[in-house]
């Protein structure tokens, strides 16, 4: 079932956006050469948690901790653990809060340090790629457009699309109909209109598409070990344009 959500809804999970996102833009400081992954992880959670929310993740399916962080060939769900952050890698960390009953999921991708050209051009992709996909969040259009968007943009520079991983709505549940692939044909797929809640999350190789999951159950690599990023929005659906809500309270 697809949720057409209130202006109060939209407010609720606008709330729960915009602490994951206060999260993430604290966290950047602490994200450095020698930083223990464990450390971010602590340092999360004690903010969301400080903001009155629960963080979204730790328990959800059985998942041990607040964050998804994801090194370099990791795309999604890397588990905090006892990894050392190192300069020239790149980190993609994902995050979700819980306030009220409605939730919200963010994720950035960063530098540890100095990073190479390709890595560099890597995250700028990504990052722009979900800026086309969010433009073609209106009413009128269809998932398959937001789709098109971030695959036309990351393979004309060079790079894949994940096809195994997929954003998804949001609201009352961490993850809701309808699903929002990164690959697709223009005016495919479900019909976009006001009031929908959706988070749009590229997740952009540098090499092949191809990907399989860690022995830990949770992460997902890619298979030929080149890197990957992974950057999302929540936004809600209005009558002309999307909103993004997963920013921060500055603005």
């Amino acid at each position: 079932m697809v949720h057409t959500r209130t202006q109060r809804e939209i407010e609720k999970i606008s709330k729960s956006c915009q602490i994951v996102a206060d999260t993430l833009i604290m966290l950047e400081e602490y994200i450095a050469p020698d930083t223990p992954v464990s450390e971010l992880d602590r340092i999360a959670e004690e903010f969301i948690r400080s903001r009155g929310a629960r963080p979204a993740f730790k328990g959800y399916m059985g998942y041990p901790a607040t964050l998804c962080v994801s090194i370099d060939d990791a795309v999604v769900h890397g588990i905090p653990g006892n990894k050392i952050l190192e300069n020239g890698q790149i980190v993609g960390i994902d995050c979700g809060a819980e306030l009220n009953g409605y939730y919200g999921d963010h994720a950035r991708t960063f530098a540890v340090g100095e990073v190479n050209a390709e890595k560099e051009k890597l995250m700028a992709v990504t990052s722009e790629s979900l800026n086309r996909a969010i433009e073609q969040a209106v009413p009128g259009n269809h998932v398959g457009d937001i789709g098109y968007a971030v695959q036309s943009y990351a393979e004309s520079n060079g790079f894949s699309v994940v096809r195994e991983l997929v954003g998804h709505g949001i609201g009352t549940e961490l993850h809701e109909e309808p699903q929002i692939p990164n690959f697709g044909q223009e005016k495919q797929g479900h019909l976009l209109y006001p009031g929908m809640c959706i988070a749009i999350e590229p997740m952009i190789n540098a090499g092949a598409k191809e990907v399989y999951t860690a022995k830990d159950g949770w992460t997902i690599m890619t298979r030929d070990g080149k890197a990957s990023a992974h950057y999302e929005h929540t936004i809600a659906i209005t009558e002309n344009a999307a909103q993004i809500l997963s920013v921060g309270s500055n603005g």
